[in-house]
Order: structure tokens, then sequence, then C-alpha cells
């Protein structure tokens, strides 16, 4: 460069390309805020007129029986979250030692085959688990049912089987398959990000890998595995097809999980009414909808809360 020569001033490189990312990065983000308001906007305005209407005017929608509002949701909203607790009782312990083996037992090429195939199982439809539910799961599970209800009887919860076992113990086993890789993928991804040095620590200190884990692995990771569990419940909740398939519908609030006809959920319900609802009767399943939403977003916002905490207190940062 000779002295006579100028520098021309351009625009900076990337400056186009940043400018255009953020606008559609921003843009996306609000466009969720607003997508969501929108559907919570129109539930609760579906809402209304079933939340303000009178006794008499709910005696006319004829799947109520003569209830009221809250005596309708309520049975369901038990069903519901039952259903859901009953599946995370059984599926967390699962995905946590799937995802212990996948991240600190299983060989490499042997880790990512089963990584592929949790994932794998997310993909596959809801009224797929629910077939191989009541064509596979359901018989196989009858036998067992029935030796607790025989053996096991004076626990509340297990008196008073009947067969075929349509109850929301069936429909709690097919949540839990259908949650389990979400919490495990989840869990997977938590237990990879526990810092190496503390591992490497507690195994020079004599500690056998299962120590490691159980002093190192496990205390890193609760809030991840909490976290992983509320998600898996959110999904839980909102499950239709699955649960209408396997469960023979109820509207009574009790633990009694081997008989059928006892527990419904709110998903469910809203499937198997809505087709021949109309006016009002539309609009108190869409009440119950509004509350299933209410629910869900709440299980979701405590599970975000849990994760920032987790990635503001993490020893890894």
């Amino acid at each position: 460069m000779t002295g006579t020569e100028t520098i021309r001033r351009g625009p900076a490189p990337g400056r186009v390309g940043n400018f255009v990312f953020k606008g559609l990065s921003s843009g996306a983000g609000i466009l969720i805020v607003v997508l969501l308001g929108l559907v919570a906007g129109f539930l609760l305005y579906r809402a209304i007129p079933a939340i303000t209407a009178t006794r008499d005017q709910l005696e006319a929608v004829g799947f109520m029986r003569g209830e009221s509002l809250l005596s309708y949701v309520l049975p369901l909203a038990f069903g519901t979250v039952l259903s859901s607790v009953i599946a995370l009782v059984v599926a967390v312990p699962l995905s946590i030692g799937i995802a212990l083996f996948i991240s600190h037992y299983a060989p490499r090429r042997l880790a990512q085959g089963l990584g592929y195939l949790i994932d794998l199982l997310a993909a596959i439809p809801s009224v797929v688990f629910g077939l191989w539910g009541l064509s596979f799961l359901q018989p196989r599970v009858g036998p067992l049912f029935e030796w607790l209800s025989t053996n096991m009887g004076w626990f509340p919860p297990f008196s008073g089987y009947l067969g075929p076992a349509k109850n929301i113990a069936i429909a709690s086993l097919v949540l839990a398959v259908m949650i389990l890789p979400i919490i495990t993928a989840t869990i997977r991804e938590v237990f990879l990000q526990t810092p190496r040095l503390h591992e490497e620590a507690s195994l020079a200190l004599g500690a056998t890998r299962w120590e490691m884990i159980r002093q190192a692995v496990l205390p890193f990771g609760r809030s991840g595995i909490i976290s992983a569990a509320m998600l898996g419940l959110g999904r839980a909740l909102g499950e239709t097809m699955a649960v209408l398939m396997v469960l023979a519908p109820g509207f009574l609030v009790n633990f009694y999980i081997l008989r059928p006809g006892q527990h419904q959920s709110v998903a469910a319900n809203i499937a198997n009414q809505f087709p021949e609802a109309s006016g009002l009767g539309a609009d108190v399943l869409i009440a119950t909808g509004l509350f299933l939403f209410v629910l869900t977003f709440v299980v979701n916002l405590a599970a975000r809360w849990i994760i920032n905490r987790r990635a503001e207190f993490s020893g890894a940062n």
C-alpha cells in the first residue's frame, strides 16, 4: 500500500447477516408469545359462558349429569393428576437407570445406539402406544393386577380388581412408557455435563464407580432430574389418545387404581365428548381444556425455573 492510496470505508463483514438473524430470532420469540396469548385468550373467551352459567343452564348439558362445573371438573382433574403421578413414579427411576448406563457404563458404540433408540421412541405417535397398551400390555398385566388384588387387597388402591385391566393403572403404565424417552434424554445430557474433574477426584480418593456416581454425578444432576421429571409430567398431563384407548372412564375421586370405571383424564374426556358437543356443552369442555392449559403451563414454568436455577448455581459454570 502506497501513501497515495486511501482506505475506503464499507459495511463491516457480517453486519447485514447479524441484523437479519437478530430480526428473525426476535420475531420468532415474539410470535411464540403472541400465539400462546391467543390460545389462552380463545380458551378464556369460550370458557366464560360455562363459568358464568347457572345450575339450571348446565343441567341442559347431558354429559354433565346435572352437576356443577366444579363438580364436573374435579374428578377429571383428579384422574389426570393421579395417572400422571403414577407414570412419573414408574418412569423416573427407569430413566435414571437408563441414563446412567448410557452415560457411564455402556461402551461408546452401544451408548450411541441406545441414545438413538431412546430418541426414536419419542417420535412414535400416541395412538401407536395406545394400540400397544390395548393389545399387548393389557393382557399381560392382568394376572399381575389380579395377584395384587388377591394378596394385597387389604391395601385400598389394590383392592377390587376386575378384568379386563382397563383401569387407571394400565393407563399410567402406558403413559410411563410414553414419557420415558424425554425424561431419559434430558437426564442423560445432564449426567454427561458432570465436571470431569469431580469424577476423577472421587475416583482418585478410592471410590468405586457407583460411589463416584453417588458422590459426584447424582448431586450434580439433581436439579436436572427434577426438571426432566416435570417436563415428562407436562407431557403426561396432556396425553389424549393413548389414555382414551386403554381406560374405561369414570367420574369418581378415589385411589382404587385397579378398578375399571373409576377415573378419567381431562384430555381424554374432551376427545370423547367433543365430537357430539355443541353450544354450552362445547363451552364446558373448553373450560376443562382451560384448566388443563393452566395446569400444564404451571408445570412447564416450574421446570424452566428449575433449569435456570441449575444453570445459575451449577458447579460446572
